[in-house]
């Protein structure tokens, strides 16, 4: 039976050291809620959202650079190939996410946010010396690994941190932000595959390395941003939290804040969660949760993975551009995904959940149908094309980080980061990590409607989303993240 969400919170004035039976009364919660949006916040989302910069920039290069690794001397991808290749990366961000996310819960935000850039960093870089289509699959596999890692450790970090009634627009634009990254890509595969900079076999070795003189940057970021307070509370380090509490009351307000009466809540601390209750948790406690984070995260994946991975093919097959001036086309592709997050995404906190990711999913669904069935029967060209994905994904982009927003902040603070690469390595795993394989194949048969089929069953898959948001969605918006989903350890 589907628990309910909501806590009552103590107002005494016990403080945070525990008692001897482990039980603390704690107003961390409310202390981080009760802050307006300070130059810290924007840290976070700088140091911690450019997660989603980084995979913006991955993939697109896997779609900008696919014409390359077909005319390259060394690889001579095929289409299947290449498809194989973009769903290993997919696997490796699958089997990331599990493991990584299983850590994070039990050791913390912070290192896992450090280990899983050290993993993106080595790997992608390593990605530019592949001599083999086996040798870069392998290295992709990596690279998905740590991006699929970082998901986990990152959403737990900005939802743990971000007041309650900025966490919706904020994590659609953190989310968004992956299209400044596809961005970023397409124009270094513009100019990097330009015969007159590098060419096409060293250009796209380079372009990978791009990724990694940028992760670089944000290792060094990263230093700037503390331990989740929420996940110390509860693990045994009450003090501690505390003083990163103090301390960014301090960093945002200018001074330190005088001792006020905020709500406190009762909880048990503890050192780990056994996977038992995490799986009651997720399984039985909050099945319809559940139902709704696989429904929304799968759909989402096959949507995205499947067009995105295989934009390039379908411009260079079906169009006749170049594959060095693919890039061009991603430019306005990325923009308009930009953009739907950054002016959907404040309608999240003040429309509603259920309301918006009804609306951004079913729209996306319906469009991509009818834009399938233009392109099926050719009156569609390159501009055309890319101007309706434009459209399309207006809607899907806030859809598609609504998904993640969902997952990150519907189940409580001890499964947060698990249950965040479950539903992500369930979702990417049937959907993302199939789509651009099949794909790849509809592709290589050179037939329109083969590829509508794809794209039918894609918009049929958000659809189906659309009804299951409209009946499952939580009125998350405004909330705190405790009323939403009390935590494991709350005590009555």
């Amino acid at each position: 039976m589907e628990l309910q969400s909501g806590l009552a919170f103590n107002d005494g004035a016990a403080p945070d050291a525990p008692a001897p039976d482990n039980v603390i009364a704690t107003d961390i919660p409310a202390r981080l809620d009760a802050l307006t949006w300070s130059g810290f916040h924007t840290r976070v989302v700088i140091a911690l959202g450019i997660t989603w910069v980084l995979d913006g920039l991955e993939v697109t290069l896997a779609g900008a650079l696919s014409g390359a690794l077909k005319e390259s001397p060394a690889l001579h991808f095929s289409n299947v190939e290449l498809g194989i290749a973009n769903s290993a990366y997919l696997a490796g961000a699958v089997l990331g996410a599990i493991g990584f996310g299983w850590l994070t819960d039990r050791i913390g935000r912070k290192k896992l946010f450090f280990i899983t850039l050290s993993v993106y960093l080595t790997a992608t870089a390593t990605t530019a010396l592949s001599w083999s289509v086996e040798s870069y699959a392998l290295f992709r596999f990596l690279t998905g690994a740590g991006i699929g890692g970082e998901y986990t450790a990152i959403n737990s970090a900005i939802q743990e941190l971000v007041p309650a009634r900025y966490r919706g627009w904020t994590d659609l634009v953190i989310n968004g932000s992956f299209w400044l990254g596809a961005a970023l890509g397409a124009a270094s595969a513009i100019v990097l595959l330009d015969p007159a900079v590098a060419g096409p076999d060293v250009g796209w070795r380079l372009a990978y390395l791009t990724g990694a003189c940028l992760g670089l940057i944000v290792f060094a970021m990263r230093f700037w941003i503390p331990e989740s307070p929420r996940w110390l509370m509860i693990h045994g380090q009450p003090e501690r939290a505390q003083a990163i509490v103090a301390e960014i009351e301090q960093s945002a307000c200018g001074q330190r804040l005088p001792q006020q009466a905020y709500p406190r809540v009762r909880l048990r601390m503890r050192d780990h969660t056994p996977l038992l209750e995490v799986a009651t948790t997720l399984v039985s406690t909050y099945r319809q949760r559940t139902l709704l984070g696989l429904v929304l995260m799968g759909a989402q994946a096959f949507f995205y993975n499947a067009i995105f991975f295989t934009f390039a093919l379908v411009l260079i097959d079906f169009y006749g551009i170049a594959s060095d001036q693919v890039g061009w086309y991603i430019l306005p592709f990325a923009a308009g995904n930009f953009l739907g997050p950054l002016l959907l995404g404040r309608l999240f906190d003040t429309l509603g959940r259920r309301t918006m990711i009804t609306l951004t999913y079913g729209v996306s669904g319906i469009l991509l149908a009818v834009t399938g069935y233009l392109f099926s029967i050719g009156v569609l060209s390159a501009r055309t094309q890319t101007a309706a994905w434009m459209v399309i994904f207006f809607f899907a982009s806030p859809a598609a980080s609504a998904a993640y927003l969902t997952v990150s902040e519907i189940f409580p603070l001890e499964v947060r980061a698990l249950a965040i690469a479950l539903f992500y390595a369930v979702g990417t795993g049937i959907g993302g990590v199939a789509g651009p394989a099949l794909f790849g194949a509809l592709i290589d048969t050179g037939s329109r409607v083969s590829v509508f089929y794809g794209y039918l069953f894609g918009a049929g898959l958000m659809i189906l989303a659309a009804l299951v948001a409209l009946r499952y969605s939580v009125a998350a918006e405004r909330q705190p993240l405790e009323k939403v989903a009390r935590p494991l350890a709350f005590l009555e």
